[in-house]
């Protein structure tokens, strides 16, 4: 995809909410399933029902797309949110591996995958509230 052919946002490059529900869908699908992510998992409820919709309901409107999230819950406050739990650097690499994987699968775009892989680390190393 040429620069001039990109969608406006980064939400209809994905494809809309039927793409990033599919993305949240696989993300979790394989934190569930792979035993690479068992402490990602760990950090999370027996169901994650709940943690499938609000990573989608955060997406779409990180994205570019509607604010779902805000408009049930306010704003995000990520890092507020996630402080009773330990990320660390391999709580963060596992993340990423897992969203990298989720999208490779799902064959986003190789640019788009790149774009959104940095602004994914940026915002998973933010989330680290342990060293280690």
């Amino acid at each position: 995809m040429s620069e001039d052919s990109q969608p406006a946002n980064a939400f209809d490059w994905v494809g809309g909410e039927a793409a990033v529900r599919a993305l949240v869908d696989r993300f979790y699908d394989l934190m569930d399933l792979e035993p690479e992510f068992a402490a990602l998992r760990a950090l999370h409820p027996a169901s994650l029902e709940g943690s499938r919709d609000k990573l989608f309901w955060f997406l779409c409107g990180w994205l570019g797309g509607p604010d779902h999230y805000q408009d049930r819950f306010g704003h995000p406050r990520l890092r507020a949110r996630h402080l009773p739990f330990k990320i660390g650097i391999a709580e963060r690499n596992q993340w990423m591996h897992c969203m990298m994987r989720a999208m490779h699968e799902l064959s986003l775009d190789e640019t788009l995958q790149q774009r959104l892989s940095e602004s994914f680390m940026g915002t998973a190393d933010w989330m680290r509230n342990t060293p280690n």
